[in-house]
């Protein structure tokens, strides 16, 4: 397992819109080091949400890595955009990159860690083959589409399985998880395998967002402590 610490990526799809400077600023505050930014197109998934121009405005507001996952049928149109309103990393899905190499390859291009998403129903085996320029690899734990869904624990079993095939390579790529991650299981979690650990009801449906951000994180780290 590497040594990099576990990381709170709270994801603002759960935020308050109508002061998301206030809700960003309020994780920064509680210790997360990542947000996340999930962006859905209606098409790939069953809802609509942000785009680049929420990258954009969070961006303004915050100093972190933005980590921006896209939930889109044609991600290839997106990496540029993403990129230019100040993307750290952007991952695409498997199941909706039609050409993945070139387009893992593309975000690399653009000067962003390339990342690569698993759906619960895919295999681990569908990104083999692109292992070698993933920066990140993101466990789906709920059917992407929509916040608050319940944890899926299959999901533990496909980060170990990811490290394990890191490890047999030599690689070292980013482990994530998304979706109902939460207290009650968060250092199930971390022992799988997870670095950096997307929290979104957990953290903005708690009413205190920063209290919130702050109990996950110290809970992360003693989870990893104890690994």
């Amino acid at each position: 397992m590497t040594d990099r610490p576990a990381v709170l990526a709270p994801s603002i799809l759960s935020a308050d819109f109508s002061k998301l400077g206030d809700e960003i600023r309020a994780v920064e505050a509680g210790g997360a080091g990542v947000i996340h930014i999930d962006a859905m197109d209606g098409h790939f998934v069953p809802n609509l949400t942000m785009g680049p121009i929420v990258a954009a405005a969070a961006r303004r507001v915050t100093d972190l890595p933005l980590d921006c996952h896209l939930m889109v049928a044609d991600p290839d149109r997106w990496i540029e955009p993403f990129a230019d309103a100040g993307a750290e990393t952007i991952t695409v899905h498997v199941e909706a990159a039609v050409h993945l190499h070139r387009t893992l390859t593309r975000i690399r291009e653009v000067g962003c860690k390339a990342g690569v998403a698993l759906n619960p129903a895919t295999p681990v085996a569908a990104i083999e083959p692109v292992l070698e320029i993933a920066d990140l690899c993101l466990v789906m734990s709920v059917n992407p589409g929509f916040g608050g869904q319940r944890f899926i624990p299959s999901a533990l079993d496909k980060l170990r399985t990811l490290r394990g095939l890191a490890e047999a390579r030599g690689l070292d790529p980013i482990l994530e998880i998304d979706g109902g991650v939460d207290a009650t299981n968060l250092a199930e979690v971390v022992a799988a395998g997870a670095e950096w650990i997307v929290a979104g009801s957990a953290v903005y449906g708690s009413g205190d967002p920063e209290g919130a951000a702050r109990d996950l994180t110290t809970r992360m780290a003693g989870a990893r402590a104890g690994v």
